[in-house]
């Protein structure tokens, strides 16, 4: 059996824990972005009635978005229709930027629910949009422990955020 180690994304996974119950606590990176009034330093890109979009800090791909709801919800079944309807809308306005700005080959569209099925932030769904080339999954990732991004997140968050205003 082959594996695919991804070591750099351990500092990521381990720093957001939900606490036992559930309950939101210091370490969901959603609930402190969302009541946060710094959107550039949080790099928010879009506030909506019930969601909002951020970078991801830690990216596959440059223009690794996600959305999350304001509302501490680990399940899809636990959301209000409204907040789900929301984020499927703001899946496609954030399909159609990402389309816009970087023109990719295609987008990874998708959800983790859980820590065993890949959330790093297992109490606090989320979705991610992240634009994807043919020819990205690049050798630096699995030989150098290194990610190859061709613009900051600083940059990627004006391209976006301009883009989103449009």
């Amino acid at each position: 059996m082959d594996r695919l180690w991804t070591p750099w994304r351990y500092r990521y996974v381990s720093s957001a824990k939900p606490t036992a119950t559930g309950r939101p606590d210091s370490g969901c990176i959603f609930c402190e972005k969302a009541a946060s009034s710094d959107d550039r330093g949080n790099y928010v890109v879009l506030r909506a009635e019930r969601n909002f979009l951020i970078l991801n800090l830690y990216p596959y791909t440059t223009g690794h978005l996600m959305i999350a709801p304001y509302e501490h919800i680990a399940t899809l079944g636990g959301a209000p229709v409204e907040t789900l309807e929301e984020m499927m809308r703001l899946t496609a306005r954030a399909e159609q930027a990402l389309r816009q700005v970087y023109g990719p080959d295609g987008l990874n569209i998708g959800m983790n629910l859980g820590e065993s099925a890949g959330a790093g932030v297992a109490g606090h769904i989320h979705m991610h949009v992240l634009p994807r080339w043919t020819g990205d999954g690049s050798f630096m990732t699995t030989v150098a422990e290194t990610r190859v991004l061709p613009e900051t997140l600083e940059t990627t968050y004006e391209r976006v955020k301009a883009a989103l205003s449009a």
